[in-house]
């Protein structure tokens, strides 16, 4: 039992780093982008607070991805007209465009083990990803 742990943590360590480490040719860290990608997607105004729950980051963190994104003028803070401290954040017309750019790039990786492991292995392989992404987000609560 113990040599299949240590084989499925080193399988997973792998795979971790193969997708951390894929080429990709982007101005920002990945974190941005996913912050990017993630405000794009979204028909509400976004807060902090939602990227905070969303990626299970502290808020911190948060405030630090969204500065930086501020001042590469990717993103604009909204402040809230009823709470001096409270805003949300828009995308903009240039972060628009880096993620529609970045976006074949970015999931180059996904689409490649989609069209090799073929339809029916990749549905339970995300499913099997988001089980485990379940299990391990409700014992970090």
């Amino acid at each position: 039992m113990k040599e299949n742990i240590v084989t499925a943590a080193d399988t997973v360590a792998m795979f971790c780093r193969l997708q951390m480490h894929a080429r990709r040719d982007i101005p920002i860290r990945s974190s941005e982008m996913g912050v990017l990608i993630y405000i794009q997607k979204q028909e509400e105004e976004v807060t902090p607070l939602m990227i905070s729950n969303f990626f299970q980051i502290a808020k911190p963190s948060v405030t630090t991805m969204i500065n930086a994104l501020i001042k590469k003028h990717y993103l604009v803070k909204i402040p809230s007209a009823t709470d001096g401290r409270s805003y949300t954040v828009s995308i903009t017309e240039k972060g628009q465009k880096l993620v529609v750019s970045a976006h074949e790039e970015y999931f180059k990786a996904i689409g490649l083990l989609e069209e090799k492991m073929g339809n029916k292995d990749f549905e339970v392989f995300i499913q099997l990803i988001q089980k485990a992404n379940k299990i391990l987000s409700e014992e970090r609560k």
